[in-house]
């Protein structure tokens, strides 16, 4: 919840013969009030409160894409299609064997189609979670789109909120997906808490270079099920969010650790995690040429070197290096997504979620030009 990721692109054409170009990408911050609200219903929010904050974030998404629109030198007329992943308040795949198998994104469609007057494509991952899966990651099958190489395995590496890796290969019913852990989740949520709401992010990894990696702490926090657990999976805030980072900053408060070294320890946790899950679930299997790295995390220096480090005989790169800027990688991927649904694909990969079939995923929303 660091901001709304809003993103300009023109795409030619669909499934393989698909093309992007990007034009424009913004991080639209969200209001602190509105952040508070979002941060206080996924704990404990009432009905009325989740049904107020999901046309209220629809209202932040449109001004979003607005944003984005009129900063490119665009009007609303010439966009045919608004992408919106929503935000995400609540995620429990079957994998988490916790109540009901459900997902919830909230960013009210019908609101950004009213607002912009452009047709609006969202709620993506319900579909997935109907068919039996995860309803996550669903990246895969655009990563494939943009990354594939003839007889070359590589990873697509995104380090967000949460970590998760895309294995492309030639064929995409041979794609392995999933998710390897916090991400930035678990710093982020750190350094908020610690500065009071003023930092949102541990900019350049600059506190975490001043730690130690804490090896008993580290080992305490990789003992966590998840990390364990076969693919397909996936994981967000309920395992990796605000809680958990409570109770680790708890450690500093009691003058166990400092704030370096317990954020050089959890940039510690998102390396180890991403590795281990490399040395379990992918080399075994695979000769991987390259790791195309995208998010946040990517432009963090400490825990790219530590991640190269870490995985020193692979080769690493940006998505910036295929013309898809780092940061806008995930907007640009549900564009995309927009894109295939009304072209008549099934995006899912049933390999990565673990769902019974291929399904379309996207929910249609006209907006005021039909065409």
């Amino acid at each position: 919840m660091d901001g709304i990721d809003a993103s300009l692109v023109k795409i030619k054409g669909s499934g393989l013969d698909t093309q992007v170009h990007s034009i424009k990408f913004l991080c639209m911050p969200y209001a602190p009030n509105l952040l508070e609200r979002l941060e206080d219903v996924i704990s404990n929010g009432s009905t009325r409160q989740i049904s107020e904050l999901n046309f209220l974030v629809g209202e932040a998404f449109a001004e979003a894409a607005l944003a984005v629109i009129e900063e490119a030198g665009f009007s609303t007329d010439e966009v045919d299609l608004i992408g919106s992943h929503g935000q995400t308040i609540f995620h429990a795949p079957p994998s988490s064997k916790n109540g009901v198998a459900s997902t919830l994104q909230i960013g009210e469609l019908d609101v950004i189609a009213e607002r912009t007057g452009v047709t609006t494509i969202g709620d993506f991952r319900t579909r997935d979670i109907a068919a039996g899966g995860e309803g996550a990651p669903l990246v895969p099958y655009v990563d494939f789109l943009i990354f594939r190489r003839k007889g070359r395995v590589s990873i697509a590496q995104n380090i967000g909120g949460i970590a998760n890796s895309t294995v492309i290969t030639e064929r995409i019913d041979d794609i392995i997906a999933f998710d390897n852990g916090p991400g930035n989740l678990l710093m982020n949520s750190v350094i908020s808490i610690a500065s009071g709401g003023r930092n949102k992010y541990d900019e350049d990894g600059k506190v975490a270079s001043l730690g130690v990696v804490k090896k008993d702490l580290l080992k305490k926090l990789l003992s966590d099920p998840y990390f364990n657990r076969l693919p397909p999976k996936s994981t967000g805030a309920e395992i990796f969010g605000k809680a958990r980072a409570k109770g680790v900053y708890a450690l500093v408060k009691k003058k166990e650790i400092t704030l370096y070294d317990l954020m050089a320890t959890l940039l510690a946790l998102t390396v180890e995690s991403i590795a281990l899950s490399y040395e379990k679930f992918i080399l075994p299997k695979w000769s991987v040429e390259e790791v195309i790295l995208s998010g946040g995390g990517a432009r963090n220096p400490v825990l790219v070197d530590s991640l190269k480090s870490r995985l020193g005989s692979l080769k690493f790169s940006t998505t910036d290096s295929y013309g898809i800027p780092v940061d806008a990688k995930e907007a640009i991927s549900f564009a995309i997504l927009a894109n295939e649904l009304i072209s008549g694909y099934f995006t899912n990969i049933p390999s990565v979620t673990g769902a019974r079939v291929k399904a379309p995923l996207g929910k249609i929303v006209l907006g005021h030009r039909l065409k």
